[in-house]
């Protein structure tokens, strides 16, 4: 394909992507935040968000654009698609991601993971009829999910400051630089002729890799609904709940979950 070309729709992709993506920053950031107990506390004002001003502007944009477009969009979807279809479109779009966690296990010399995650890909893209089923799992291999962002962090990089990326939702310096890494990967290398870190790059029309990016976003918002609810629920100030797991996540991600949890206050012992 021609590198302009490639490169061209891609922009052009990026930016219905970015339009769409807003409203699942809240939810992404504590999606996989089972091992950490969050707790908001003063310090991570003073030391590691001192934009929070900016960050809570921001906040607010993004929260508005779940409120009123993304939001009611992924209710109606999970509302109407069959719970196997759902699934299925979930488990797809997932596989799609694994040549990244491969790509990423191997820079961080997780090579039994790397090889592993290999496996999955193959199996789940084959039998699991790309990846609609998720046949390795119930074979019992687990999904290593990493990314640029972790892959610094291993290296020794530092997080820097945490801020609120208008549309793209929580982030820090060290995530940041991570997608945009992400991005120039998946434009720029091809495997074998084939844009597998841009599965969206091998659709022949603009109009099928905008229903594509659509679909895949609202499937995302959909697999999280419960989860926003509880975070809203649950927390008294929703942003310092959100940067506060964010930061915790992240942590635990680069530690592969090896860190000291946070004790829980008195009365909830």
């Amino acid at each position: 394909m021609n590198s302009n070309n490639s490169f061209s729709k891609s922009l052009s992709a990026a930016a219905l992507t970015f339009t769409l993506i807003a409203p699942l920053n809240s939810v992404w950031a504590v999606e996989t935040l089972e091992p950490v107990i969050v707790t908001a506390s003063p310090d991570t004002t003073i030391e590691q968000d001192p934009l929070e001003g900016y960050n809570r502007t921001v906040f607010s944009f993004n929260e508005e654009l779940d409120d009123n477009f993304l939001k009611p969009t992924a209710e109606a979807y999970h509302d109407i698609l069959p719970d196997p279809v759902e699934n299925g479109i979930s488990n797809f779009f997932s596989n799609l991601r694994e040549p990244f966690n491969i790509l990423n296990n191997i820079l961080q010399f997780k090579l039994d993971d790397a090889v592993s995650d290999t496996v999955r890909f193959g199996l789940n893209t084959t039998i699991g009829i790309f990846g609609l089923f998720d046949v390795a799992s119930e074979a019992g291999l687990e999904k290593h999910k990493e990314d640029f962002g972790q892959t610094l962090g291993v290296w020794g990089v530092e997080s820097g400051p945490y801020f609120v990326l208008p549309i793209l939702g929580p982030s820090t310096v060290r995530d940041t630089a991570g997608i945009a890494t992400e991005f120039w990967v998946g434009n720029t290398v091809e495997v074998g002729n084939t844009e597998l870190f841009n599965p969206s790059g091998e659709l022949n029309s603009q109009g099928a890799e905008n229903a594509y990016l659509a679909t895949k976003t609202v499937s995302k918002r959909a697999n999280l609904l419960t989860t926003k609810e509880m975070i809203d629920d649950a927390s008294f100030d929703s942003y310092a709940f959100m940067r506060d797991a964010y930061l915790q996540k992240r942590e635990s991600e680069v530690r592969d979950g090896d860190i000291e949890l946070m004790p829980l206050p008195a009365d909830l012992n």
